[in-house]
């Protein structure tokens, strides 16, 4: 009945990787890595609430290189997470299936992410009076 060799349905050894499936799965992991990196957000407002002691530690800790290091990817989740977010809504209405606007839009979804990044640390950077 058949070659017995062949697999029964396609997998992953068949297809070459596809910048849509990259960015779904990114989608899903940005929005994980939010929720979890949420807890950071809550931390430090509970730290605002308990005083001045409790909040200068938090600083100290977001403020610190590991602290920067971890604050970065977050944001950078945050931006794209929000613009693949958007561009999910303009295909909720319909919009950019063709697949020229699909992986343009993807790509413009990767670079806004990491210019709105670059921005929000080189305001903080400035606003810290040069030190994030």
């Amino acid at each position: 009945m058949g070659n017995i060799d062949r697999p029964l349905s396609p997998h992953l050894q068949i297809y070459r990787p596809q910048l849509t499936a990259a960015l779904s799965i990114l989608h899903r992991a940005s929005g994980v890595f939010l929720a979890i990196g949420s807890l950071q957000l809550v931390y430090w407002l509970n730290a605002l609430a308990q005083g001045p002691d409790s909040y200068a530690q938090a600083q100290a800790i977001f403020g610190s290189p590991v602290g920067q290091l971890i604050l970065l990817p977050w944001v950078l989740a945050l931006f794209y997470h929000l613009c693949n977010g958007i561009r999910h809504l303009f295909w909720d209405m319909g919009l950019g299936f063709e697949i020229t606007s699909v992986y343009a839009s993807g790509k413009l979804v990767v670079v806004a992410a990491v210019v709105l990044t670059l921005i929000t640390y080189g305001v903080a950077y400035s606003m810290q009076g040069g030190a994030v």
